[in-house]
Formats: structure tokens, C-alpha cells, sequence
């Protein structure tokens, strides 16, 4: 039954659905219409993400729905399912809404008002919003925006959603959606696809939408990034250049934050009276959280590189070149992107599986998907580089403490894309589906965009740092302080703190289980480090700058030097070496340390049945890799 626009009751709030294709543009657009009102949470009894925002100045009265992104309205993918039930009132827990914001992107109007008429056949008011309006002039084109509107029978407004033009209007036209114009016609809901492209075609030739000149700066450069060999290494390239960067431009920072923080707990043990208190700030929250801090600088340049490269529209473009890569590897291209989101975190990475519609290959994805270098691994990474890797050059400006951290983020990588293999080969038997996906145009973000997407990130970031890490320093710090040993007549204060830590229940807990981590170079202190990096993998830094600031208050000056001054009063040899380092750095690369992980895997597969696999096969490998990494190191005089 039609839904005219007078049946919506302005005494209520307006519910209105954003909904466009992947790439249209609509997140920038939703981000500009709501502000920071937007609330993000899951649809009732689905994984798939749902976000709601009220529209700026409608005080309250007018909510829009971000909808996922689809091309069409009979989806294949979850994400894809959930636009047709939303927009049908047939999801459980999901008010009706009532009008349709639909975008598309003039750059490829052809393609978006396809599913604009599928939109149009739910007979509901609605309006339509052109994004990227700009490129068509950059490219010498034309949109007659009047007369697609007569053509459909409802408003369209063109818009720049980055740089806020033609953002007053569609508030405008959303603040009073109950009078918006609509079609004299409504489309069938049974339409013929070949009616319908027929109607796209008609309506694009009426616009001047079939005479956009192509982009060819776009079509020069997408001849060297799609290349099968320039391709690959233009994107070697790059890694090298990012990876070099986190190490080279982070250093002044880096050094200038860990004096703050190993100063300042000096300073609290020089004026506060001395007692619990004193060190539990000292000791517990300055050093375990400022350790973490510490590496804030190399986390803005991992998500300005991402964020920049995402925007500029060259990630699509990696995508493209590496599905040849996944398809031997039993997935797709359409993985790849998923997998590239858990360079920054495996949580909203496994979450951007829902766009893959095979369930086998999304569950591959998930499955390999922990093995992606994550950002709450850098900071280990950065700390055992620095402190054990030689700080010089082996080619021109390419260092060699770059090249290991690349090595680190290729070994995870590779690793992942082996296991996809294995996988699909055995318990994942299948054909892979075809692969499609919209390359966008290339486009500077703004300068305000990409900080604002910088510091998202980072807040995210400091927010684990100010949250979890801080709530797990303060509950290691008393495991590391209670209980303690007896007074030892003739020990000095050094040797008493460190019999006191060994005596402690991490101590205790660490030494228990130091005989199953020996063999790969391991001391129960390192124990007890994998122990606290299951909350959070940053955790394991803190963890170290705790043991080692109250095994050693007096003498403290910063986790790196601490670690190369760690010696064994008995032997008389360094618990960490260059060989430990490296053992424990591949650890790293396989284990699944990180219980949010495994939450989310839970949730996303409906069973902790594979989670615990993944734990599990992940924890015998890192263990074996471990061992060899060890061993091989020893054997070669590096430890």
C-alpha cells in the first residue's frame, strides 16, 4: 500500500533511511548531516552494524538511519540483506521508516539510479542526494539536477559532502520531509531488469549523464597501479615508504614522551611521602600507562598513512591487484579489504566481513584475519626493534629497523594468506565467487577530513590506553607487589625489590609457567607479560615497564634501557638478548592475543566453536615458530 508523504505524523520523530551504494559518499554525508550525534550499535538479533544520528537542528525530531552500503535492493551479503528488510518493516526490533534519502554518486549516476528506482518502487517519500557533483564539472560535464528531478518526481540536491556544499539544503529539505514532492508514477516493485535499464538509460540521456567526458588523469594512473607488475610494486614501494616513516619521524617524539613519563614517576617518588600509594601511582599508572603512550606518535602516522591512502582512493586499487593473489588463496579481492582494516584493529576487521557474501570465504577471512598485524601490536614491535635491532641503513635512506618491521607486517600477511589456503583446501572446500567492486575516482581529502579521521583513531587509542590498559596496570601493579618476600638482613634495596617481585603472585604465576615457555627464550617476567597481553596486546608493554620499575625503583630509567640492563645476579647473563627479542617478536606475529578478538569472532560466527579453534591453532603455531625463531637465533650467535 502507498505511504504518501501526509501520512507522516510530525508529532513524532521522523525516521528517514540513508542509503546508497558502496563509495556514494554516504558516510561523509551522514557524518555532515548529524555532527557528533551518531550512536553506533549492532541490529537486533544480526551482527550487522547499525548508525543513527539526529539531523543538526531538528532538535530531535528528524533521526536518520545509516544504512549499509548495496547496489542493489536484493542483496547477497548481510550487510546488503539487512537495506531490503529495513525498508520493508520486516526486521524485528527495527521501526518502519518513513521517507528515503538516496545517494549517488554523479560520477556514476548511471550505475546509482538503478537502485534509485528500486528505491522509488517501495513507495515512500523520497528525496535524492548527488554526491561528488564537483568531479562532473572537473571533467567538463554537465547534470541538468532540475530535470532529473521532473524526471523522478522528487527532490535531488547536488552536493560536496567533504567541503559542506549543499549541506544547508538537504537539512532543509529534511527538516519538512512530510511535503516532499513525489512521483505522479510509482515504479512496480516486480520491475523488469531490462525495463528498468532501459529507464536508466532514457532518464541519463535526458540529464546529459551519458555525456561525461571520462577521467583520464584517473585512466593514466590506474594504468600504472592496475598494472599486474608496476602494480605490485608501486604497492611494495609504498610499504616500504610507511613502514621506514614510523621509525624515522616518530623518534624525536617518541624519545621526547618517554622522558616526560620516566621523569615524572621520578619526580612522584621524590615528593610524594613514600608508601603503597606513592608507588601504586609511580610505579603502577605513570609507568605502565606512559609506557603505552609513548608510541601515540608512530600510531598517528600508521592512521594518517591509512586514512590518506583510503581517501585518495588508492586502497581499492591494492585490492584490485591482489585478487589474483586471493583467488589462488581460495578467496577474493572483496577480502582484502577486511583484512587491510586489521592493519589498524582485527575487531572492526573481522566486522567488515559482512560485506563478503559466500559465508565460506567470510569465514576464511575471519578465521586468518587475527594473523594481520594490528595497531595494539606496533608498540611491542617498536619496543624490541628499537632496543635489540642495530639503528643503521642498508640501502641508501632505508634503515634496517624499518625493513624488520616490514618483515614482521609481510610474515603476518603471508601467513594469513597461507592459512586462507590451507583452509579452503580442507575444512573450507569451496569455488570462490566472483569479485566486483567500484573503483572511485582519485581525490585529496580535505585537510579537516583527514584530521578528523586521525584523531579518531588515535582518541580510540587513548581511550584503551585511559580504559583497559590503565584498569590492567593498576591489578598487575598489586599482583606484582603482593605479597612480599620476608627482610633479608645484608640484601640491598635493589635485591630486595627483586625478591619481592619474585615472590609476588605474577612472579609466582610467571614461574609456573616458565618451563613451557623456556625453550623460546622466555623468563617467567616475559610469562607473566603474555599473561596481561590476553586484556589487550598493548598490555604486554606495560606489563615489562612494571616489573622492571618495581623490581628496580631506584634505577630506573626507561623500558628500553631496562630491558638491555636485565641481568641475571646469579649467571650473570641478560635475560633479553637479540634472540629472545626475535622469538619473542614472531610470537607476536602468530599468537592470538587478544580476547576482544575472540569476542568478536564469537559473535560474528554464532559459535565460540571457532574462536577457540582459532586460539588454539594460532597458539601452536606462534609457540613452534617461536622455538625455531630461538633456536636458529642461538645457533647463529645472536643471543
Amino acid at each position: 500500500m502507498s505511504v504518501t508523504a501526509a501520512a507522516i505524523q510530525p508529532s513524532r520523530p521522523v525516521r528517514l533511511a540513508l542509503v546508497g551504494s558502496p563509495n556514494a559518499g554516504k558516510t561523509t554525508l551522514f557524518n555532515a548531516l548529524t555532527g557528533s550525534s551518531a550512536r553506533v550499535g549492532n541490529y537486533a538479533g544480526v551482527t550487522v552494524e547499525r548508525r543513527e544520528g539526529m539531523l543538526k537542528g531538528s532538535n530531535g525530531q528528524v533521526i536518520i538511519l545509516d544504512l549499509p552500503g548495496t547496489y542493489a535492493l536484493r542483496g547477497e551479503s548481510p550487510d546488503e540483506r539487512i537495506v531490503e528488510k529495513v525498508l520493508e518493516g520486516k526486521l524485528a526490533g527495527e521501526a518502519e521508516v518513513d521517507g528515503i534519502v538516496a545517494v549517488a554518486d554523479a560520477t556514476t549516476l548511471r550505475r546509482g539510479l538503478g537502485l534509485v528506482r528500486q528505491l522509488l518502487s517501495h513507495r515512500r517519500p523520497t528525496i535524492l542526494v548527488l554526491t561528488m557533483i564537483d568531479e562532473v564539472r572537473a571533467r567538463g560535464g554537465r547534470i541538468d539536477v532540475r530535470g532529473l528531478a521532473r524526471q523522478l518526481g522528487i527532490p535531488v540536491v547536488g552536493v560536496v559532502g567533504h567541503r559542506g556544499v549543499g549541506i544547508d539544503q538537504v537539512i532543509r529539505l529534511l527538516r519538512d520531509p512530510w511535503h516532499w514532492p513525489q512521483p505522479k508514477t510509482w515504479p512496480p516493485a516486480d520491475e523488469d531488469p531490462l525495463r528498468r535499464f532501459a529507464w536508466v538509460d532514457a532518464v541519463c540521456k535526458a540529464v546529459g549523464a551519458d555525456e561525461l567526458p571520462p577521467d583520464r588523469r584517473t585512466d593514466r594512473i590506474d594504468r600504472w597501479l592496475l598494472h599486474p607488475v608496476f602494480g605490485l610494486v608501486t604497492l611494495a614501494v609504498v610499504l616500504i615508504v610507511f613502514f621506514q616513516s614510523i621509525f624515522t619521524w616518530a623518534a624525536p617524539a617518541m624519545d621526547t614522551i618517554d622522558a616526560i613519563f620516566t621523569g615524572l614517576a621520578a619526580f612522584c617518588r621524590d615528593v610524594l611521602p613514600s608508601g603503597w600509594l606513592t608507588e601504586l601511582w609511580a610505579g603502577g599508572v605513570i609507568t605502565g600507562v606512559g609506557s603505552v603512550l609513548v608510541f601515540l606518535p608512530q600510531i598517528v602516522i600508521l592512521f594518517t598513512f591509512v586514512h590518506l591512502l583510503n581517501d585518495l582512493g588508492y586502497m581499492a586499487r591494492a585490492a584490485f591487484v591482489l585478487d589474483r593473489v586471493m583467488g589462488w588463496v581460495g578467496l577474493q579481492g572483496r577480502s582484502f579489504v577486511p583484512l587491510l582494516s586489521c592493519f589498524a584493529c582485527a575487531v572492526p576487521g573481522i566486522m567488515a566481513t559482512r560485506t563478503i557474501a559466500s559465508p565460506r570465504e567470510r569465514l576464511a577471512t575471519i578465521l586468518v584475519a587475527p594473523f594481520m598485524t594490528c595497531s595494539a601490536r606496533l608498540p611491542v614491535y617498536t619496543l624490541l626493534i628499537a632496543a635489540f635491532v642495530p639503528a643503521r641503513t642498508v640501502w641508501g635512506p632505508v634503515g634496517l629497523q624499518g625493513l624488520v618491521m616490514l618483515g614482521l607486517y609481510l610474515l603476518g600477511a603471508c601467513t594469513a594468506l597461507l592459512s586462507a589456503a590451507l583452509l579452503s583446501s580442507t575444512l573450507l572446500r569451496g569455488t570462490p565467487s566472483v569479485f566486483y567492486m567500484e573503483l572511485p575516482p582519485y581525490r585529496w581529502p580535505t585537510f579537516r577530513l583527514l584530521i578528523r579521521q586521525v584523531w579518531g583513531s588515535a582518541y580510540a587509542f587513548l581511550k584503551r590506553a585511559g580504559t583497559i590498559i590503565l584498569a590492567v596496570s593498576v591489578v598487575m601493579w598489586c599482583l606484582l607487589s603482593i605479597p612480599r618476600a620476608p627482610q633479608i638482613p645484608g640484601l640491598s634495596a635493589a635485591e630486595q625489590a627483586r625478591a619481592n617481585l619474585e615472590a609476588s603472585v605474577a612472579g609466582r604465576l610467571g614461574q609456573a609457567i616458565e618451563p613451557a615457555i623456556r625453550p623460546l627464550g622466555f623468563d617467567w617476567k616475559i610469562g607473566v607479560g603474555l599473561i596481561a597481553s590476553l586484556a589487550a596486546r598493548e598490555v604486554m608493554v606495560s606489563t615489562l615497564a612494571q616489573i622492571h620499575a618495581v623490581g628496580n625503583p631506584d634505577d630506573y630509567e626507561g623500558l628500553r634501557e631496562a630491558l638491555r640492563r636485565d641481568i641475571d645476579p646469579i649467571t650473570g647473563r641478560r635475560h633479553f638478548t637479540l634472540a629472545t627479542a626475535l622469538s619473542l617478536l614472531v610470537f607476536f606475529v602468530f599468537a592470538l592475543q587478544c580476547t576482544s578478538t575472540m569476542v568478536v569472532m564469537a559473535r560474528e560466527t554464532g559459535s565460540w566453536r571457532w574462536p577457540a579453534f582459532a586460539f588454539g591453532y594460532m597458539l601452536s603455531l606462534a609457540w613452534v615458530a617461536s622455538f625455531i625463531t630461538y633456536q636458529a637465533a642461538t645457533a647463529l650467535e645472536l643471543g
